[in-house]
């Protein structure tokens, strides 16, 4: 008897369907290009039974059988943008909400310095006449 692993009792819904998504269009690739379920598992490296539940999305067939049925189509290229930094909203946000969070010290324009010590000569000046 297997374990069950605690990832796939606790798996959202919503991935499952996407998984469930993802072996259905690895199915008709498989089928647009008249190739036999055996001959694509073999090509795959993997049993007709894993290949099928491939297809059918299966959370327990590795993250390599599905990379390499990518490969096959000729889309394993969108495997890293899966995960792309700029792609990942949580973090892009909590780093604006750092950023925000953040004390932002003005510094003084050129122009301020310059005009600044004039400033307290006329008002010493104007000091000394009153």
């Amino acid at each position: 008897m297997s374990k069950r692993s605690i990832a796939l009792d606790s798996m959202p819904s919503v991935v499952l369907v996407h998984l469930r998504e993802l072996g259905e269009n690895l199915a008709i690739a498989r089928k647009r290009r008249r190739e036999p379920l055996k001959v694509w598992a073999q090509r795959i490296g993997v049993s007709e039974p894993t290949l099928t539940r491939m297809e059918k999305g299966d959370p327990r067939v590795s993250m390599g059988v599905y990379a390499t049925a990518l490969w096959l189509m000729g889309r394993s290229q969108v495997i890293p943008d899966m995960a792309a930094p700029e792609h990942d909203q949580g973090a892009l946000e909590d780093a604006v909400r750092v950023a925000k969070a953040r004390a932002v010290r003005k510094r003084p324009s050129l122009y301020e310095t310059a005009q600044t010590p004039n400033r307290v000569q006329q008002d010493s000046a104007q000091d000394g006449k009153s």
